[in-house]
Parts: C-alpha cells; sequence; structure tokens
C-alpha cells in the first residue's frame, strides 16, 4: 500500500509537468513556424465554430469566445496529445443545453443558466481530473464502440434539426418543450410562417459551406462564409429586416469567478450525474481523435494524461465563464493537416481567440444567428455515418442490436440524451454478460495430421472411454452451472468412459464459485468411477487452484502442460481398458 501511495504520488508530479517533453523542441525555427501557421489556421476555424456552438448549448455567442480562449491552451499544456483541439463541441454542446433545460423551464434569467452552465464544466473537469491523477481512464472503456456510434448519430441529428427554425427565422427553441418530437412538430406546423429574408440568409450561407467543402476544400470555408453574410448583413440591414444577428459582444478578456450557485441536493445529484455522463462521453470524443493522430506521428499518448488535460481545461472554463469543453475532430484535423508539430499550435489559437475578444468583437455584431446555424449543421452532418453500425452488425450482431437500441432511445428520450447513453451502456454489459454465460465448449478429437480438432465441425470420431472437452472463456459464477450441466449431459452420453480432460488454455481467471463447482465436479466423477484430469491452465489460475486446495484435491499429478501428456498418461494407468492410442511416446510431463 505504501509503495502504491509513493508511486501515485509521484505520478501525480509527473501528470502537471508534461509540456516538458515538446517545450525545448520551440527552439527549432521550422517547428516554431509550423505550430504558429497551424494555429492561426484553427483559430480561423474555432471563432465561428465556437459562438454557434454556444449557441447551440443554449448561451450567448461570447460564452463560447470564453470557452475558446484559456481552455484551449490549458489543454494542450496538460495534455499528452500534441495536436488535439480542444474547446467547445457540437455533442457536449447539445448535451449542456439538455442539462440547462430544467433551468430554463423555470424561467431563470439567461445569466443564470451561464452561471449553471460553467458549474457543470466545473463539474465535469473535477470528475475528468480525478479519474486521471488516479489512473482510473479505463473506465471510459465502458463506453463501448457501438454506443458511441449509436448515441452520435442520434445526436447529430438532433442538433441539425434543432437548427432548422433559425434558418427559417422561425421563433421556435427546443429547450421550450419536454421531448425532442414535439420541437419536431411545432417547427414543422410553424414551417408556413417562415421569415424570407432569414431563410435567403441561411439558404446562401449553407449553400456557400457545401459548395466550398466540395470544389474548394483547403481554403476557410467557415471563415469565409462567415465575412460574407456578416458583410450582407450590415449591407442590406439584416436585422433592421427582421433578421436575428449575434449583436453586441462583451469587450475584454472573461474575468476569474467561481460559478457559486444554491441549489437543493436533488439538483445537485442530479447536475452531477450529467458531469459524470458528459465528461465520459467527451472524453471519449478527445481521446478517439488523439489516438487516430498518435498513430500516424508515433508521438505516446497517455489516456489518463490526456483526462488531466481535459479535467483542467474544462475547470478553467467554469472558473473563467465558458462552458463544457472537450476535443474537436474537425479542428484537431485541420490542426494536423496544417503541420502542428506541439501543444504549442493550440497556445497560439488561444491568444488569437484572446486578441478577437480584446479588438475584434464589434466586426462580429452583424453575423446573422442563421449563418451560425448553417456552420453547426455542416459540422455535424458529417457525424451521421451508418458503416459503422452495419460493420458492427456483421462482426457481433449483438453489437449491432447496442448500436441501433442507443440510436432510438437517444432520440426518443431527447433532450435528456443520457438517458439514451446509460441505455445503451447496460445493453452492452448485458448482451456481453449472456455471451459470457454460455461460452463455447467442445469435444476435440485427434485429426489425420495428428492435430486435437473441434470433433463435431471436423466430423472426427470420438472415444467412448476418454474425452478431451476445450473450455472457451473465464470460467465465474454467471457460467459455472453451464460448464458444469453441459459436461454431466455429456458425461451421460458415454456410459464407459474412464477419463474426462478439460482443456483450460483459453481460462484467464477462475473465480471462488468456478473453483468450487471443479471440486464438486471432481467428486462427482470420481464417485461415477471416472478419472478428471486438467490441462493447458495458465499460470495465475494453477497457482490460485494451488491456493485453495484444488490442486491437492484433485491431485496435482492430474494437472498436465498439453493434452497429449493427459492422454498418454491415462493411457499408462488404464492399458487397452481405453479404445485410443497414444498421440506419442511422451513421458507425462505434470504443470
Amino acid at each position: 500500500m505504501g509503495n502504491w501511495l509513493v508511486s501515485l504520488l509521484g505520478d501525480w508530479k509527473e501528470r502537471f509537468t508534461p509540456y516538458k517533453s515538446w517545450l525545448g523542441e520551440l527552439k527549432n525555427p521550422e517547428v516554431l513556424k509550423a505550430d504558429a501557421m497551424a494555429g492561426l489556421t484553427v483559430a480561423l476555424v474555432l471563432i465561428p465554430q465556437s459562438m454557434a456552438y454556444a449557441q447551440l448549448a443554449g448561451l450567448p455567442a461570447y460564452i463560447g469566445l470564453y470557452a475558446s480562449f484559456l481552455p484551449v491552451m490549458v489543454a494542450a499544456i496538460f495534455g499528452s496529445s500534441r495536436q488535439l483541439g480542444t474547446g467547445p463541441v457540437a455533442v457536449v454542446s447539445l448535451m449542456s443545453a439538455a442539462a440547462m433545460q430544467p433551468f430554463a423551464l423555470q424561467g431563470l434569467p439567461i445569466e443564470a443558466i451561464v452561471v449553471y452552465s460553467a458549474l457543470l464544466a466545473l463539474m465535469i473537469g473535477i470528475f475528468q481530473l480525478s479519474l486521471g491523477l488516479l489512473r482510473l481512464g479505463i473506465l471510459v472503456d465502458f463506453l463501448s464502440h457501438p454506443v458511441v456510434v449509436g448515441f452520435t448519430n442520434a445526436g447529430a441529428l438532433i442538433i441539425a434539426t434543432s437548427q432548422v427554425p433559425k434558418i427559417f427565422g422561425l421563433n421556435i427553441k427546443a429547450d421550450q418543450f419536454d421531448h425532442s418530437y414535439e420541437f419536431w412538430w411545432a417547427t414543422l406546423t410553424a414551417l408556413p410562417d417562415t421569415q424570407m429574408t432569414t431563410f435567403i440568409i441561411g439558404a446562401f450561407a449553407l449553400t456557400t459551406l457545401m459548395m466550398l467543402k466540395k470544389y474548394a476544400p483547403r481554403l476557410p470555408g467557415v471563415l469565409i462564409t462567415v465575412v460574407v453574410t456578416t458583410v450582407l448583413s450590415w449591407a442590406v440591414d439584416f436585422k433592421g429586416m427582421g433578421g436575428s444577428v449575434v449583436g453586441s459582444i462583451p469587450e475584454g478578456l472573461p474575468s476569474f469567478s467561481l460559478p457559486l450557485v444554491e441549489m437543493d441536493f436533488k439538483t445537485f445529484s442530479s447536475l452531477a450525474m450529467t458531469a459524470v455522463v458528459i465528461g465520459l462521453i467527451g472524453f471519449v470524443e478527445a481521446i478517439s481523435i488523439a489516438k487516430a493522430m498518435a498513430s500516424q506521428t508515433r508521438q505516446r499518448l497517455s489516456a489518463n494524461q490526456e483526462l488531466v488535460g481535459q479535467g483542467l481545461s474544462n475547470m478553467t472554463s467554469g472558473a473563467f465563464g465558458g462552458y463544457a469543453v472537450s476535443g474537436s475532430f474537425s479542428r484537431s484535423a485541420v490542426n494536423f493537416a496544417a503541420g502542428a508539430r506541439t501543444g504549442f499550435s493550440s497556445v497560439v489559437t488561444g491568444l488569437l481567440v484572446g486578441l478577437t475578444l480584446l479588438f475584434l468583437t464589434p466586426l462580429l455584431y452583424h453575423l446573422p444567428q442563421a449563418t451560425l446555424a448553417a456552420v453547426i449543421i455542416m459540422a455535424v452532418i458529417n457525424l451521421v455515418k451508418i458503416a459503422p453500425i452495419k460493420h458492427a452488425w456483421k462482426v457481433e450482431p449483438h453489437d449491432g442490436v447496442v448500436a441501433v437500441v442507443t440510436f432510438l432511445a437517444t432520440l426518443a428520450f431527447a433532450p435528456h440524451l443520457d438517458k439514451g447513453i446509460l441505455l445503451g451502456v447496460v445493453l452492452s454489459l448485458g448482451l456481453f454478460l449472456y455471451r459470457t454465460m454460455s461460452p463455447n465448449l467442445v469435444e476435440v478429437a485427434r485429426d489425420e495430421d495428428g492435430t486435437m480438432r473441434d470433433a463435431v465441425a471436423h466430423n472426427l470420431k470420438t472415444s467412448d472411454t476418454i474425452a478431451v472437452y476445450r473450455f472457451d472463456g473465464d470460467l465465474y459464477f454467471a457460467n459455472t452451472g453451464y460448464l458444469e450441466g453441459k459436461l454431466l449431459n455429456n458425461v451421460s452420453q458415454k456410459p464407459n468412459l474412464k477419463v474426462l480432460i478439460l482443456d483450460m488454455e483459453a481460462t484467464g481467471q477462475v473465480d471462488s464459485t468456478g473453483e468450487e463447482m471443479l471440486e464438486k465436479l471432481a467428486d462427482r466423477l470420481k464417485f461415477a468411477g471416472i478419472e478428471f484430469y486438467i490441462a493447458r491452465t495458465k499460470l495465475r489460475v494453477y497457482e490460485a487452484f494451488q491456493r485453495s486446495g484444488l490442486a491437492t484435491h484433485i491431485g496435482e499429478e492430474r494437472f498436465f502442460r498439453e493434452r497429449k501428456y493427459a492422454i498418454n498418461y491415462a493411457k499408462e494407468q488404464f492399458g487397452d481398458a481405453l479404445d485410443i492410442e497414444p498421440l506419442q511416446h511422451f513421458t507425462p510431463v505434470k504443470v
């Protein structure tokens, strides 16, 4: 315990200095130039995107800029990925909006919603930082790939449809409804009230983004669209014609202010549970793109270190007036493609956002809300992918079921997205448990080439006096009854059986229930006059049998390193009573 604590404390020290691995590389002018250009490129995408995502989260546009200033730099300095671009992202913004819906329905002013959103970011950051410091990054593995795929597809559809009223100039907001289908119906029935000026600007922005992406993918399509539509908005007095614009943005940098609010225990626990779900989902998104880039750069990547970086980033965002952030697929790809070499590129990005807050906010006054809606729609449309669901179905039908159910549940429960995720997690764990409850157990026999193979699959003749069974799986409380029952049923079909050999090569661990079952099985077989041998146990499993006394109970001479040794030993003991020839003339070798 003491050594573990010392190791953990030493590990914590390293967790806060990962930037040392790349800081010295900035002495190279080429690296510095590459990072500066990459940081500039990402900033041109991040500034309009962050404002759009803040609106998706139900917050004023400038809150997105706050979340794109210090948090971006903190994540790069304390994370392990050199190219991961952190900041506001679509899915996390949507989940943050869903978490704020109860407060919005209570009629709280937007200033209060901003504080609650910052508090949520702070809670997410504390949760992620705690996981990283305690080396619990493995917990994100409970969010299986099918769950994430199903949720992401549903989330993308919810996000895209939530922006439709802004494109058509309709005064409808998703947070006004308890269920998304109510919002969709209200939007559909309100289409005759479309504000044509807004629709023209929105359609123009969407078309421009699509055309630039298709025919000029290297150009900063988002920036070009924002500039063009903002100039048009100013030139035609879009606001005076009834159009909605971003409006005044506070000048200056955000100040430090802890989001402290009074709330009852029920509200706090609900917000904390939401923080856990968003923290896990956000980190899965971040670590996925980080792994993809690390595989190409061959740079070291640590899930626990990335949790520290993401956690500190969210805590910073919450403490400086922002909201929940995560790693962005699109901006990370831009950062990587632009040639970023170290985390300094994200520092440059954050500094440029800071300069925007200080000097350029008046230029954003006439930016149409419809343009921001178009930016969001184009950003999330790429998240809708059916191919991964089909692939999961081909590999394991249960995974396909999990992906589809998560997708449908997320749509049905929206805007309460955490329910869809939790249902997917429970279902994936339940189906995994179901599969392990009935693992593969086959009788093997000698093929013509001398190897031992599945007798049924290869149509091989088996012996009536000696049987070798291969068990494929760990032996634990949920499947011990299955194994015992199937073995005894097979034994009942072999009245002349003298020896039963259980091949446990594929068994990585055995719990106390499994060990007790093997002891009772050995006793039952002994009572029936049948010898019980165990072959090819892993060392850790055999050592567990030694500690428990099972090896002594069965007889250590009845444990064999190979199946052929067990068969030859049985032949020596029973002679012609066994209708099988020795595989080879080996001296029996025990474990």
